[in-house]
């Protein structure tokens, strides 16, 4: 199920939807086969067996455990792990909710961990380290984890790219690297406000502001 477009902001880029890995019903399925198993080996016995007050307790244990996956069921089909080319959204639950959005501006680190047989399945355990009051957050039973991880890198990098593609543009307009505005970005003192103006509207960096207006004065 997909990840509700309503929920994405105007001009955002989902780059993965993903829900669990199907390891998120591993429990359900051991219980399941043990149950199917009880029942094989009581069919062998003889239906005399089966007959006794023996079958109320195996019908009793099915219904449990469909409903108890019939629950699992839609708490997989509700959450969700989401990366999109400016955050990374988790939200689970069909009656509480819980949601946890990570700016990839924040993000310092991701890590993952599979066990041997999740390695074999492509599940595992992903953990993102951010910078914020939460600092880190733990998800499981990830599709593919290695993969997210190299994804969600990739959109970091690509941010930082046009970022730094705007900032760029940016800086070469208010100090006249553009012919179109070349005569009237002639006075330095103008084009040291204009980098001022961008460095305080947080378009560009102290550190781009002092090393443009370095070139400035050394042009002067």
């Amino acid at each position: 199920m997909a990840y509700p477009e309503h929920l994405i902001h105007d001009g955002e880029n989902v780059a993965l939807d993903l829900n669990p890995h199907w390891w998120f019903f591993i429990q359900h399925i051991a219980v399941g086969t043990g149950i199917l198993g009880l029942v094989a080996i009581w069919m062998s016995v003889g239906v005399s067996f089966i007959e006794t007050g023996l079958k109320y307790i195996i019908g009793a244990l099915l219904v449990f455990w469909a409903v108890w996956l019939g629950i699992r069921f839609m708490a997989w089909r509700n959450t969700y792990f989401v990366v999109t080319d400016r955050r990374v959204i988790f939200r689970t639950g069909f009656v509480a909710k819980r949601g946890v959005e990570i700016p990839l501006d924040r993000i310092t680190n991701i890590d993952f961990q599979q066990g041997p047989i999740e390695r074999m399945i492509g599940a595992g355990d992903l953990d993102i380290q951010s910078a914020g009051r939460d600092g880190s957050s733990h998800f499981e039973d990830v599709r593919h984890p290695d993969a997210v991880q190299q994804e969600i890198y990739r959109q970091i990098e690509n941010r930082d790219q046009h970022r730094a593609d705007r900032n760029a543009s940016a800086i070469a307009t208010a100090i006249g690297d553009q012919p179109s505005v070349a005569d009237a970005s002639a006075d330095p003192a103008e084009q040291l406000r204009r980098l001022a103006a961008l460095r305080d509207e947080g378009v560009i960096t102290a550190e781009e502001f002092e090393a443009k207006k370095a070139d400035l004065l050394d042009r002067m």
